[in-house]
């Protein structure tokens, strides 16, 4: 092929780029010319010559010239290697000092680059000769044209199409129905009211809607693929050989020993030696990992825990577990307070009071007084009757933990025949209390509080924590607004000599006892119960008591242990009874300094006061009184009605009043840690998570539950959801296993909702409680931070003050001063001039003698 076709076709190719040659056509080209040879370079190679494909070299500019002296050192250098080791004889022979190279970028020859070997082939390529266009070519080029016409309609051919669009295609499948809607003339322009329709006003209370398949997203599969693998069966067998003549035989190992010389010969060996230079580096680089991570830690675990935390897919939600509403005991009620049983599972305790306000229970006191309000317990076994039944519940234990039968409470009737008051048919038993203090020693407002000390310790009359032997909880501690925090003890009081005249009337007087088959346990208070010692609330700065709601011991039987599972009646242990125990006298019990008497108290106004229980006696009337409170702070703007310890850590309290809800630290006399925004809705009730330190939850007037997380967010709830329609009044956690855990939520309508706390809520995650402990001690540290900026900022007020005040009184002794002056400066100038005027007079002689004596 001449170099003027070689020219052409390399012309034709950047003419055509997308033109992609036939197979016969690339086997016909592939047969390259003799003035060129296809080369393959490395690109190694072209990065060093230059001529890198694509960047260096393209399709629009394709050629390079390498000189003929550095292909030849190319090839000295790297000999064989060398990719012109094959054109090795052909580029010595070259006559010229520069070789074309071309980038063959659609393989033309089968390489992507080629060498022109001969002199004329490289000028044709560098330099094409200009070509006229003869009128052959002209007449192609106008044959080439197209020219636009008109399409010619074709008759159309079915290839199947149209079934598919009648099968996409909305067909009606019977006559369309009809209906005429009309209405009485006189109802035109009448006034609409549209109202609320509850599901309770419905038949069977709730409104369902129902699922149904519709036809119309039904979709037929015309076509399914699947695929079938056919595996090999396996199986396993073994076989044991009989041993059919048994022998008795032993074998006795001794441990081989290395005598002195080989162990010294040994230690002394270059083996050994350089087998202990060789792993020393390793084995410290593993101690050192070891003492900087714990390598037995489960990671999947931790990233689990992580994501389920943070944003993960794991589900956070509330689930609802069970729900407990009664009409006969809880219509018209709502629910004041919750509490599970501490041994049974699945029994849990709710107190129902009506529904009234303030003006309405003055108003009809003596119609509460026929109803005394009444606790229910509920039991998960039986979730439609409630379980009734004040103070005493030992002889319904069975009940409680899931007897049922159709004769309702005859199991239990049985076994105390007159333990009832009242026995609805097919209904729970109702027991009545077995002990009431009197009216004159109690409290002078309603009960808002009540909890139980622990066994422990005891306290005596003065307020003194004593040594507790029994090892039984006797003593509870109550709280009212009227400005009393009462502690209470269950044994009876000691023995005293009674007259004779008292003996007999007692004796007649057991005729008339258990009129109602009420239990005897506590039957030695009823009527004649007094607190053991009696703790004021005296204000601060002015005169008067604060009105306590809430109060929280240090020391207090709410433990943050849980237990796991239920206590049946065999392990109960029997303790004696109540009143075969008698109060101990202060001199021998001894006295216990390590507990704290410190408490916090909630009151009305919002204000937290903290105090001591520990009365003081005064020294000139010797009379006991209670000491005035350390510390007292305001930041609720409503009563308060949860004041609760966290059970990790006993110094940190959970207050929840008004609009927004404070945590607090024991011993940080600066205020709360945490302080909530005003909410749009109130706060009414919050309680701390049982597991974990960090989430505690917050019950809303408008039925909403919030989840605080304090590693997740402070400055707003992790979670908000919706429980009920009415105002949350109590939440109570409870942990049953380890792999679930429930919380307890009561509304004002006296309904009990029970929910499923999810994995992510009960679940701590790794050094949650150390993280959550720094946080408060962050917040601490911020406070004790503020008050000493506030101290500091006080202090250069007061300097800067006082440094105007001085300097304003030096300005005016300044003024006075500079008065003073220049009254003598006058003077002075004053005396200057009277002596000028008669040294000038007596000169001219215009002075007598006389009068100048006279002067002088």
């Amino acid at each position: 092929m001449s170099a003027k076709n070689t020219k052409n076709a390399v012309s034709k190719g950047k003419g055509k780029k997308n033109d992609l040659p036939s197979s016969e056509e690339r086997s016909a080209e592939t047969a390259h010319p003799d003035h060129i040879f296809p080369v393959v370079l490395t690109s190694a190679t072209q990065e060093l010559f230059g001529c890198r494909a694509d960047v260096d070299v393209t399709g629009d500019d394709p050629y390079r010239l390498l000189k003929k002296q550095d292909i030849i050192q190319d090839m000295k250098t790297r000999a064989a290697v060398s990719d012109f080791s094959p054109v090795k004889q052909a580029v010595l022979d070259y006559p010229e000092d520069e070789i074309l190279l071309v980038f063959d970028r659609d393989f033309t020859y089968g390489q992507s680059f080629y060498l022109v070997l001969t002199e004329e082939a490289k000028e044709n390529l560098l330099k094409p000769p200009a070509e006229e266009k003869d009128e052959e070519d002209e007449g192609e080029e106008l044959s080439e044209m197209t020219v636009p016409k008109t399409p010619e309609q074709q008759p159309w051919v079915s290839l199947g199409s149209e079934r598919e669009i009648e099968e996409e295609s909305v067909m009606d499948t019977r006559p369309r129905l009809r209906y005429k809607i009309s209405r009485a003339r006189r109802e035109f322009g009448a006034p609409v009211r549209f109202s609320d329709c509850g599901a309770a006003k419905l038949k069977d209370c709730f409104v369902e809607c129902g699922s149904y398949q519709d036809k119309s997203l039904s979709i037929r599969r015309m076509e399914k693929q699947c695929g079938v693998q056919a595996v090999p069966s396996t199986q396993s067998s073994s076989t044991q050989t009989v041993w059919k003549y048994p022998r008795n035989m032993c074998t006795q190992y001794e441990p081989r020993e290395l005598d002195p010389e080989e162990k010294e010969n040994i230690l002394q060996s270059e083996n050994l030696k350089n087998f202990l230079n060789s792993v020393t580096a390793r084995l410290e680089l593993a101690i050192q990992q070891n003492v900087i991570l714990n390598v037995f830690v489960d990671d999947w675990w931790a990233l689990g825990e992580e994501d389920a935390a943070f944003g993960g897919k794991a589900d956070t939600h509330l689930k609802e577990y069970q729900s407990f509403t009664d009409l006969h005991y809880s219509k018209d009620k709502t629910i004041s307070f919750i509490n599970w049983h501490p041994t049974i599972t699945g029994v849990i305790a709710v107190s129902v009071a009506e529904r009234l306000s303030f003006e309405e229970r003055i108003d009809s006191s003596t119609k509460h007084l026929l109803n005394p309000a009444l606790i229910l317990f509920w039991s998960f076994s039986d979730p439609i009757n409630p379980q009734v039944v004040l103070w005493d519940v030992s002889g319904h234990v069975e009940r409680l933990q899931g007897t049922r039968g159709g004769a309702g409470g005859r199991s239990i009737s049985n076994r105390n025949p007159r333990a009832f008051e009242e026995k609805p048919e097919n209904g729970p038993p109702v027991v009545c209390y077995c002990a009431v203090s009197g009216i004159e020693n109690g409290h002078k407002g309603p009960v808002t509080d009540i909890q139980w000390l622990p066994d422990t310790f005891e306290v005596s009359r003065t307020g003194t924590p004593l040594e507790n032997k029994n090892q039984i909880s006797v003593q509870i501690v109550t709280c009212a607004p009227d400005g009393c925090v009462m502690f209470w003890d269950l044994r009876a009081p000691r023995v005293v000599a009674q007259p004779l005249i008292d003996k007999k009337q007692k004796i007649e007087e057991k005729i008339l006892e258990n009129p109602h088959g009420v239990p005897n346990t506590f039957k030695h208070l009823d009527l004649t119960w007094k607190p053991l010692t009696r703790v004021t609330l005296p204000k601060v700065d002015t005169n008067g008591e604060y009105s306590g709601l809430k109060f929280s011991l240090r020391e207090s039987s709410n433990s943050s242990a849980v237990l796991d599972k239920s206590v049946t009646g065999a392990e109960r242990q029997e303790h004696p009874g109540y009143a075969l125990l008698r109060v101990p006298s202060a001199k021998h019990s001894r006295q216990l300094e390590n507990i704290c008497t410190k408490f916090y108290v909630g009151t009305e106004d919002g204000e937290l006061v903290y105090t001591d229980w520990k009365l003081e006696k005064d020294n000139d009337s010797g009379r006991l009184f209670s000491p005035k409170p350390t510390n007292c702070f305001r930041v609720h703007d409503g009563q308060v009605n949860t004041l609760l310890r966290s059970p990790f850590f006993k110094d940190i309290l959970l207050s929840v009043g008004g609009w927004n809800f404070a945590v607090w630290k024991e011993g940080a006399k600066n205020g709360p840690i945490i302080l909530s925004s005003c909410s749009e809705k109130r706060c009414t009730v919050g309680f701390w998570s049982l597991t974990r330190p960090a989430v505690f939850f917050i019950g809303k007037e408008d039925g909403n539950l919030e989840v605080w997380d304090l590693l997740e967010k402070t400055h707003e709830p992790s979670q908000i959801q919706n429980v009920t329609t009415a105002r949350i009044t109590c939440i109570k956690p409870w942990v049953i296993s380890s792999k679930q855990q429930l919380l307890a939520v009561s509304d004002h309508q006296g309904t009990l909702h029970i929910l499923e706390v999810p994995r992510s809520l009960r679940h701590p995650l790794a050094n949650e409680k150390w993280s959550v402990n720094r946080y408060f001690e962050t917040e601490v540290e911020r406070l004790i931070y503020f008050e000493k900026r506030q101290e500091m900022r006080a202090r250069e007020k007061r300097e800067m003050e006082a440094a105007e005040q001085k300097r304003k009184m030096e300005a005016g002794s300044m003024v006075m001063k500079r008065g003073e002056e220049l009254e003598e400066e006058a003077l002075k100038e004053f005396e200057e001039y009277r002596t000028l005027e008669k040294h000038i007079l007596k000169n001219l002689g215009l002075l007598p003698e006389a009068q100048d004596t006279f002067d002088d």
